[in-house]
């Protein structure tokens, strides 16, 4: 056995190609180079991460400073210039965008589990209106997408 043999490579390092702020008020649309997301975009909600650390504090109702979100140096992160305690490694984002579910995500999640809407419901404690919104329209709330995956896992859906 060479030592070659011994060395694991795990996933690739999440990498940012690009970062500008979206439509709500700490959304960012983020484009992926390279890891687990790579090529994709997505649209992801900052405000766990502002709203949470004391850090991100400027952030906090300055669209203007927000909107001057950046993509940090390699990609590794997404900064505001003149602010260097403002960053967000791309890993954080990685995670905020797994935990991120789209109306497709959720269609999906139903017909992976064979939920009708009216079995959804009752086990996401939301309305069998709500459910169809989500599968079609409406932005699928961060709790709402958090409870299918524990659903998921827990195999109860």
């Amino acid at each position: 056995m060479s030592a070659t043999d011994l060395i694991a490579v795990g996933d690739p390092l999440p990498r940012l190609a690009a970062v500008e702020p979206a439509e709500g008020a700490y959304d960012v649309a983020l484009t992926w180079a390279e890891g687990a997301r790579a090529c994709r975009r997505d649209v992801i909600d900052l405000a766990p991460i502002i709203l949470t650390f004391k850090v991100f504090r400027p952030l906090r109702g300055d669209a203007a400073l927000f909107a001057a979100v950046r993509l940090g140096e390699g990609g590794a992160s997404s900064v505001w210039p003149g602010n260097p305690d403002l960053d967000i490694g791309a890993d954080s984002l990685e995670e905020l965008a797994e935990e991120t579910m789209t109306n497709v995500d959720f269609a999906a999640f139903l017909e992976r589990n064979g939920l009708t809407y009216d079995a959804a419901a009752v086990q996401l404690g939301v309305s069998r209106r709500m459910v169809a919104y989500y599968a079609k329209s409406h932005a699928v709330p961060r709790l709402v997408g958090l409870a299918c995956r524990y659903l998921e896992l827990r195999g109860a859906a």
